[in-house]
C-alpha cells in the first residue's frame, strides 16, 4: 500500500483571513471573497490489493473557518482508493466512531455481500471493529465511496475511487486530476433534516419578491397568483441552499482556491464526481472546452461542450486541452445559483483566474410541474407515438409484456395509463395507477415526458453547448442487448411542505416486499417525477441502458437524473444475484424514504 499525505500548509491556510479585512469579507458570499494565492496539492492516496481505511472524527478548515467532520485516514475527502482493474482487493475499514458506519463503493460490481448498505447487505461496521471488504476488480473508471450509515456523508464520509483498466487505457492523457466536488455545512446534518421537516423551504433565500414583481422580474402576477393557489413555489429548486452550505471541491471552499496544475498544450483528464449530499452542479471551465470521454465510468464516445450538469453521484471524465500559459477557472455552480465551487486550472501555483459572477438563479415552469410540451418529439419508449415514429421522429420502444403482478409485490404500476391534460387534477391517480394514495403524493404529474434531450433546469438559454444524455452514446457495443422481457414503471413521489418522499407513495418504512426480480431477466423500467425537484436515482450492483434513441450503444449509467415533471427508461439486466439497494441518492430525501430494496432471485434449478 502506498500512502501520500496531505501538504500540511491546507491545516494554515486560514491563517491570512486575520484581520479588518477578513472581518469585511465576511459581508460577501463565499464565491465572491477574497481568495488565497492557492493550493496546489494532490489528493491523499492509497492504492494496492491492501488496503487500511479508518473512519474518525476530525476538524476540517474551510475557507479559513473550522467545523466538524467525520473523515477516513484524518482526511476529507477520504483518500483516492487507486485500483486495478482484473485484481482482488481486500479493503480493511476500522471504525473509530461511537456509532455504527459503513462504506458503499458506489457503481463497484461487488458481491452483495460487500456492497456496504447496513439492514441490506450487511450489518454495519460496528464502533471500534473493523470489516474487511474483499472482491474481485471487475471494472475500470471513475467511481467513489461513501457511508450508507444516517446521515454521515453529509460531513465528509466519502472519497473518490480510480480504477486503472487492465491494459493500456484508450483514453490518453498527458496528466490527470480527481476534482470532487461536495457540500458541507457547520449544521448538524439532523439539524437541516429537522428545519427541512418544520419547513419545506426554510433555506430557500431566493424567493420572489413584492419589489421584484413591480420590477418586472420573474413571475408577472397573474402567474404568481396561480402557483399560489396551487401551493407552488417556482423558486424551490434545491432544499438545502447556500444559506447553509460551502461548496467544495477536494474538501476546499471558494477562498481556498484549490489549484489543478498543467503544462501549456498538455492534453489534461479531469474526473469529475459528485459527492455532495444535496447538490446537483453545473460545471464549466470559461475559456476551454470540455470533451466527455466517461459517464459513470463507462466510456462514451467523445463529445465536445461548453458545460454539463452533474447530478449527486454521477461522475463524469472530460479532456480539457489548454495551450495558453494563462490561468483558467474551474466553476461548479449549484443548480440554484446560490453560491459556487471554485477551483482554479493553471500552468503555476498562486495564479488565479476571472471568477464568473452567479447567474440568475433559474425559476420553475409548467414543464417542471408535469404539464410537458405533448407535440414534442421524444426519442424512443413509450413517448413515441405511431405518427411521429412514421415520419422518423423517434423510436418506437419494443413490444415488452407488461408486468401486472408488479404493483403488489414492489409499489409499481403498469405503463399503459393515460397521459391526462392540463384539465387533470394535480392529483389526480388515474394517471399513476399504483401509486398508493398518501400524504406521501401531493402531486401526480398530468403530463410528464422524456426531458434526456433537455440540458437540466436553468441551462436551457446560456448560450453555449451543454450536455444532455442524449448525447452519450457508449464506445462498445452494450453487453445484453435483448429485448426487455417485461416493464415495469415508478412514480418518483413527495410532499415537499411535508418533507415526505417515497416510491409509488410508499416510504421504506411503509413496504412490505422487496421490488422483485428474476435473475438474467431483462427489465424495462420507466421513473416518472410527480414531483417539481430533480431526482438521481441509483441502482445498486448493476449498470443500466438509458433508452435515448442509441440502441445497442446506448449509454450504461448506475445514477441517472430525473428531471422535474419528466420520465427516464432504462434496460437493466438483472444479472447480480442478491439483495440491493435502489435509492435517491439526494441524502435527506433517502432518509425520508425515498428508497426501496431490489431483490435478484436465482433461476428455480439453480443454486443460490
Amino acid at each position: 500500500m502506498t500512502i501520500s499525505m496531505l501538504d500540511r500548509r491546507t491545516l494554515l491556510r486560514g491563517a491570512a483571513l486575520a484581520g479588518g479585512g477578513a472581518a469585511l469579507s465576511s459581508w460577501f458570499p463565499a464565491w465572491a471573497q477574497p481568495v488565497s494565492a492557492g493550493i496546489a496539492a494532490t489528493l491523499p492516496t492509497v492504492a494496492g490489493t491492501d488496503i487500511s481505511l479508518r473512519i474518525a472524527h476530525q476538524m476540517m478548515t474551510v475557507d479559513g473557518r473550522q467545523s466538524h467532520a467525520i473523515g477516513i485516514n484524518g482526511t476529507v475527502p477520504a483518500p483516492l482508493v487507486r485500483l486495478r482493474e482484473g485484481t482482488t482487493v481486500r479493503l480493511s475499514v476500522t471504525n473509530d466512531l461511537d456509532e455504527d458506519s459503513s462504506v458503499h463503493w458506489h457503481g463497484l460490481l461487488v458481491p452483495f455481500q460487500m456492497d456496504g448498505v447496513p439492514g441490506v447487505s450487511f450489518p454495519g461496521i460496528r464502533p471500534r471493529s473493523t470489516f474487511v471488504y474483499e472482491f474481485p476488480v471487475r471494472q475500470s473508471g471513475t467511481y467513489w465511496y461513501h457511508s450508507h450509515s444516517g446521515l454521515q456523508e453529509q460531513i465528509g464520509h466519502y472519497g473518490p475511487i480510480v480504477i486503472d483498466p487492465a491494459g493500456v487505457d484508450p483514453i490518453q492523457s498527458d496528466r490527470e486530476h480527481v476534482i470532487v466536488l461536495s457540500d458541507h455545512s457547520p449544521l448538524h446534518p439532523h439539524m437541516i433534516f429537522k428545519k427541512l421537516k418544520q419547513q419545506g423551504g426554510y433555506f430557500n433565500y431566493q424567493k420572489q419578491t413584492l419589489t421584484d414583481l413591480m420590477k418586472g422580474k420573474d413571475q408577472p402576477l397573474k402567474d404568481r397568483l396561480m402557483w399560489g393557489g396551487m401551493r407552488m413555489d417556482p423558486t424551490d429548486i434545491s432544499d438545502v441552499t447556500g444559506a447553509a452550505y460551502s461548496y467544495l471541491i477536494n474538501g476546499h471552499g471558494p477562498r481556498d482556491n484549490w489549484t489543478a496544475l498543467f503544462r501549456p498544450g498538455e492534453r489534461v483528464r479531469l474526473r469529475f464526481v459528485n459527492a455532495s449530499a444535496m447538490t446537483t452542479f453545473n460545471v464549466r471551465i470559461p475559456g476551454l472546452r470540455l470533451t466527455v470521454v466517461q459517464a459513470d465510468g463507462q466510456p462514451v464516445r467523445p463529445v465536445t461542450v461548453d458545460e454539463f450538469q452533474i447530478a449527486i453521484a454521477e461522475t463524469y471524465d472530460v479532456i480539457v486541452e489548454p495551450v495558453e500559459d494563462r490561468a483558467y477557472t474551474l466553476v461548479g455552480e449549484a443548480i440554484d445559483r446560490s453560491g459556487m465551487a471554485r477551483a482554479t486550472l493553471a500552468p503555476r501555483e498562486g495564479m488565479t483566474a476571472v471568477v464568473p459572477p452567479l447567474r440568475r438563479r433559474p425559476l420553475a415552469t409548467m414543464k417542471d410541474m408535469g404539464m410537458g410540451d405533448m407535440g414534442a418529439a421524444p426519442v424512443g419508449g413509450a413517448d413515441c407515438p405511431p405518427e411521429h415514429a412514421a415520419m422518423g421522429h423517434c423510436t418506437p420502444a419494443p413490444a415488452v409484456p407488461m408486468d401486472h403482478s408488479a404493483t403488489a409485490a414492489g409499489g409499481m404500476a403498469g405503463m399503459n395509463h393515460g397521459a391526462g391534460g392540463m384539465n387533470h387534477s394535480m392529483r389526480d391517480f388515474s394517471n399513476a395507477a399504483g401509486v398508493r394514495k398518501s400524504p406521501t403524493v401531493q402531486t401526480i404529474s398530468p403530463m410528464p415526458m422524456d426531458r434526456t434531450g433537455e440540458p437540466g433546469q436553468g441551462l436551457q438559454d446560456v448560450g453555449h453547448k451543454v450536455l444532455v444524455y442524449r448525447d452519450l452514446m457508449a464506445v462498445d457495443r452494450n453487453p445484453d442487448v435483448r429485448a426487455p422481457d417485461r416493464a415495469m414503471e415508478i412514480h418518483l413521489t413527495g410532499n415537499m411542505e411535508r418533507y415526505m418522499w417515497a416510491f409509488d407513495g410508499e416510504k421504506l418504512s411503509e413496504v412490505k416486499d422487496p421490488i422483485p426480480f428474476l435473475e438474467n431477466e431483462r427489465v424495462r423500467v420507466t421513473l416518472v417525477n410527480d414531483t417539481m425537484m430533480g431526482h438521481p436515482i441509483h441502482l445498486h450492483g448493476h449498470f443500466f441502458e438509458l433508452v435515448t434513441g442509441h440502441g445497442d450503444h446506448a449509454p450504461r449509467k448506475h445514477t441517472v437524473q430525473v428531471q422535474p415533471g419528466g420520465k427516464v427508461t432504462f434496460d437493466v439486466t438483472a444479472d447480480a444475484v442478491g439483495d440491493w439497494a435502489f435509492h435517491c441518492h439526494m441524502l435527506y430525501h433517502m432518509h425520508a424514504g425515498m428508497m426501496q430494496v431490489v431483490t435478484v432471485r436465482p433461476r428455480m434449478g439453480e443454486a443460490a
